[in-house]
């Protein structure tokens, strides 16, 4: 019994030490983007980490080795959990957020561009969801 009441101290102590340290990130402006893994194209490839950085002419992720991907005109089309095989390669707990976006050349009508998934800690699903916002759905 006493085993339980150490392991559930733990736990408490380290949900307590992350939430504290996305409130000090956040505090700070973020000036270094949000943390996630992405898989570019959506479905296909293996998961990559990097930073999504918000800006003006639209969100880009940065992954840590290779070239930045502009998300011009992107668009969240779905937020979903991740499934048993990709909790494996990422953090079961994370947020896997389905984006399309446009190349920029199309006049803004998303034709010719593609999709990433983007795959984020559920404190900082907000945050990226205010950099690529969600799809207007076409509801009654």
């Amino acid at each position: 019994m006493i085993e339980f009441l150490a392991l559930a101290a733990a736990a408490a102590g380290v949900g307590w030490l992350v939430r504290r340290r996305h409130r000090q990130r956040v505090a700070a402006g973020s000036p270094d983007g949000i943390p996630c893994m992405a898989r570019h194209p959506a479905g296909a490839g293996r998961w990559r980490m990097g930073r999504v950085f918000p800006g003006p002419g639209g969100a880009r992720w940065v992954p840590r080795r290779g070239e930045p991907v502009p998300l011009p005109g992107g668009r969240a089309t779905g937020v979903r959990a991740p499934s048993v095989k990709e909790g494996m390669s990422i953090n079961p707990g994370s947020r896997i957020v389905a984006c399309t976006y446009g190349t920029g050349g199309d006049g803004g009508t998303g034709e010719g561009g593609g999709s990433i998934e983007i795959a984020v800690m559920p404190l900082d699903l907000q945050e990226l969801l205010e950099a690529v916002p969600q799809a207007e759905t076409d509801a009654p």
